[in-house]
């Protein structure tokens, strides 16, 4: 990569990409469009909210509250160490939050976004024991392909973030390029393969 993407503005640009499609920002409005493949939206958006908050707003202030005790080293939690039991954490919360849903006979398609989540969230948890895989790469590339299937080819376009927040991952050192390639077919590939196998067998 050319010197002069590493320093300066460009730099600036790579944090503001990082900050702006984290994976909690990008999960929560995946499920907050997640039932518009039902009948009721936008009237079930609150399916959606609920969800993101079992899934998103929980993990996210319990990595804040870890931060500020020094417990983690900072929100994007970059030592991957510290990666498996947050990521057990967030598997118990989504647990729960599909245990509400349930209760409240929110839209399956909800169920199926968070189940599809949790499956990526499992074997994120898994690799980053031993690897530090890109989060920020797999839950754009899951987002964005999965609403191309949701929404038709003119959000092709969106296409274009993935390499644009892999590049910033790069130009702040939180990953390896491999670590931001596997990331990125993982979250286009896997978690976004799953949630469509989960859509044609529940919906």
């Amino acid at each position: 990569m050319p010197p002069q993407l590493l320093t300066g503005p460009w730099r600036t640009v790579a944090r503001v990409l990082t900050e702006v499609f984290q994976p909690p920002v990008v999960v929560l409005v995946l499920l907050l469009i997640s039932p518009a493949i039902e009948p009721g939206f936008p009237g079930t958006m609150w399916s959606g909210l609920l969800a993101a908050m079992f899934v998103c707003v929980l993990p996210l202030a319990y990595v804040l509250v870890m931060v500020k005790l020094g417990r983690i080293t900072d929100h994007h939690v970059s030592d991957r160490r510290q990666r498996p039991v947050l990521l057990l954490m967030t598997l118990a919360s989504v647990l729960v939050g599909l245990l509400v849903l349930h209760l409240l006979s929110g839209p399956v398609s909800v169920t199926v976004m968070v189940i599809a989540l949790i499956g990526g969230i499992g074997v994120l948890a898994v690799v980053s024991a031993f690897w530090k895989m890109s989060g920020h790469a797999s839950a754009l590339a899951a987002a964005v392909v999965i609403s191309v299937m949701m929404f038709g080819p003119e959000w092709l376009p969106l296409l274009l973030l993935v390499p644009a927040v892999g590049w910033s991952r790069l130009v702040l050192r939180a990953h390896t390029l491999p670590q931001v390639i596997a990331g990125s077919l993982f979250g286009g590939i896997v978690i976004a393969g799953l949630w469509w196998l989960l859509r044609e067998w529940m919906l």
